[in-house]
């Protein structure tokens, strides 16, 4: 039986960042049926979806794409441990 490689956060760093503000982590929102319909980003990285290097992927691609000031922050991929 194959696993799934789910191991990866999306971290989210602001570009102007004077403060040294904390990154946040994506949380990813799924329909009932378990469709990808967004993410949300919150500051804890323990509550944030641990995912597949293509969920993540699209998580990144969503944010840039839907969030307002998205010019604003750098999104990454990272591995759990990081």
């Amino acid at each position: 039986m194959e696993t799934k490689d789910q191991r990866y956060l999306v971290q989210q760093n602001k570009l102007t960042d004077k403060d040294n503000t904390a990154p946040v982590f994506a949380r990813v929102m799924r329909s009932k049926e378990g469709k990808f319909e967004g993410v949300s980003f919150i500051r804890n990285k323990e509550k944030a979806t641990v995912m597949t290097m293509a969920v993540a992927e699209e998580a990144v691609a969503w944010a840039a794409k839907k969030k307002g000031n998205a010019h604003e922050y750098k999104s990454k991929i990272i591995c759990v441990g990081q």
